[in-house]
């Protein structure tokens, strides 16, 4: 892994605000963490939000059907949490399912920056994190998730998620392995 991309998911007010204090700190700290370590070697950075029209037009079946409404766009809910200062290089994808690359312009941005591995961060593990290593693996990508910056509400599914994919889907490091990774390239 020489020129990794970090791609963040999700850390947005809607999900995160109903969080406690403790597992939001530890995840944000990390996120920051990895976020830093990229920028000073000067890789990319990718934050993915989901995004929903008012009328839910483009929003999942469920949704529509039972009037769910977050991350609707515009609201302070589809926002970045405050804890993170996306930098004017880095680059905003929006999502409108799990996957970050199920009809976005993720793949030609991939494209156009030509890393050689994606490490993953954000939330939730056991849907949008693991999506989008799924469709990231299908592509061909070495997938890397960022053990200390993934997470999610449901610990026994975020769990259960990162056991499935260990090993196959992709190589589950801590920051402190993922520094020295690159370090050592």
């Amino acid at each position: 892994m020489k020129k990794p991309a970090l791609i963040v998911i999700d850390m947005l007010n809607d999900f995160l605000d109903s969080w406690k204090v403790e597992p939001r700190w530890r995840l944000t700290t990390s996120i920051n963490e990895l976020v830093a370590i990229m920028r000073g070697l000067d890789l990319p950075i990718i934050w993915v939000r989901q995004e929903f029209e008012p009328d839910l037009s483009d929003a999942f079946p469920e949704m529509r059907s039972k009037g769910i409404r977050i991350n609707i766009k515009g609201t302070p809910g589809s926002r970045i949490v405050r804890e993170f200062s996306p930098a004017r290089s880095d680059f905003i994808v929006i999502k409108k399912r799990y996957s970050a690359f199920y009809r976005t312009n993720l793949d030609d941005l991939l494209s156009q920056l030509q890393p050689d591995t994606l490490i993953l961060a954000g939330v939730n593990t056991h849907a949008c994190i693991r999506t989008a290593a799924i469709d990231a693996y299908q592509r061909d990508w070495p997938v890397i998730l960022a053990a200390d910056c993934v997470d999610s509400y449901d610990k026994e599914h975020h769990a259960i998620s990162l056991k499935y994919m260990s090993g196959k889907i992709a190589s589950v490091m801590t920051n402190a392995q993922i520094r020295a990774s690159l370090q050592a390239a």
